[in-house]
């Protein structure tokens, strides 16, 4: 692939915006944009307003209705080369990681960069061990692959790279799916004293959810002397921590057999002892609901129930369910920690629904912690969709 590195020399396409509108945020949408000249879909674009005064720099899609994705507020002259670009934007986002965070001192599984958390709108990269996962939601960062190879390979000289675009990013931005890679075999990488086995760039996200490291560690520590029931548990996060963490039992559950395969490896690998189950949460509820010994600790953390509005109904019914038979199940002085990752589902929503699942159920309870995604998935003040994740942990009476 040719790189699309752009020379100082080289005239940038340009976006004017309407005049009044208040262009806070990483993202400018369709309806305020006025003029479009020389811009094709993909282009790094100068933004101007109707006096043609300079704003920021932006990678453009005029099929998306975030037609502007800003990556810079600054000088005119700091895109005039997209590499030192984003090398600087990658290094300033690695060096909160390892130099402010210290996060290599924990472990070789963090996320780099968090797209708008980042300054980098459309863009994430994950840390798994050995590699660099690079995830694309925009069809400008998607064609600057090889810049952004190009900056990693700087801060990471021995990383193997992986880029990867979802299928539901491609066909937002208004291109067919690019054919998957596979990085050929599956590698380790270690969170939180841990040995885990997992596919560069394959199955969810990039093949690891770095979001809920933090919290694995958590919930793992309340596992001690408990039965643990561990729900959409794909590749075993949850569940080793829990067996780690010395839990008298641990059943892990999940529909996907690949991720199970890889987590009963996990499991073999830290000598741990996990019942993995490939089941359907649902079932598996049903059934502690009218066992004799119901689990002292419930794992709920699905995977993304309401990815659009048009899910939102079903998925608020879903989440509803789900969690009014997880109070249920649960024993007397038990806990239940509950995780959503949809991200147009609020905090404060999900705190509401427990609270009416604990009603449904005739249970009592009490709200101990909230969680979310760790320090690496930092939130600008003008973006609060950066922080997705929430949770939940309930003392149930």
């Amino acid at each position: 692939m040719a790189s699309e590195t752009r020379t100082s020399a080289e005239s940038i396409p340009t976006v004017q915006v309407s005049e009044g509108e208040r262009l806070t945020g990483p993202w400018i949408f369709a309806r305020q944009v006025r003029q479009v000249r020389g811009a094709k879909d993909g282009d790094l674009v100068e933004v101007h307003d109707e006096r043609g005064q300079f704003l920021a720099h932006a990678l453009f899609n005029s099929y998306s209705d975030i037609r502007l994705r800003v990556l810079s507020r600054g000088k005119k002259s700091d895109l005039a080369q997209t590499r030192p670009f984003l090398l600087r934007a990658l290094a300033s986002a690695d060096r909160l990681r390892r130099k402010v965070l210290r996060l290599e001192e924990h472990g070789d599984t963090y996320r780099v960069a968090h797209a708008e958390g980042d300054d980098v709108s459309g863009l994430i990269v994950d840390r798994l061990g050995e590699w660099l996962v690079c995830e694309y939601h925009s069809l400008g960062f998607w064609r600057l692959r090889d810049d952004v190879a190009y900056a990693l390979g700087q801060l990471y000289p021995k990383a193997q790279i992986q880029h990867r675009m979802p299928a539901h990013a491609a066909r937002a931005e208004g291109i067919e799916p690019p054919a998957p890679t596979e990085s050929g075999a599956a590698a380790t990488l270690v969170e939180n004293g841990l040995s885990f086995h997992f596919l560069p760039g394959e199955g969810h996200k990039t093949g690891w959810f770095c979001d809920q490291r933090d919290n694995r560690a958590r919930v793992g520590r309340l596992a001690a002397g408990r039965d643990v029931l561990d729900l959409f548990c794909n590749a075993g996060g949850f569940a080793l921590q829990a067996a780690k963490a010395g839990a008298r039992s641990v059943t892990a559950v999940d529909l996907d057999e690949k991720v199970l395969a890889r987590a009963r490896l996990s499991g073999e690998r830290n000598n741990l002892q996990v019942n993995w189950r490939h089941a359907d949460a649902f079932d598996v509820l049903r059934e502690a609901c009218t066992a004799s010994a119901r689990p002292g600790l419930i794992i709920v953390d699905p995977h993304k129930l309401i990815p659009s509005k048009q899910a939102e109904e079903d998925g608020m019914r879903k989440y509803r369910d789900l969690n009014t038979l997880a109070l249920s199940a649960v024993r007397e002085g038990g806990l239940v920690a509950s995780f959503s990752c949809s991200g147009l589902l609020a905090e404060s929503a999900f705190i509401g629904l427990l609270f009416q699942c604990a009603r449904r159920a005739g249970r009592g309870v009490r709200l101990l912690e909230r969680y979310e995604a760790g320090p690496d998935h930092p939130q600008r003040p003008d973006f609060t969709r950066s922080r997705y994740l929430k949770g939940a942990l309930l003392a149930v009476d």
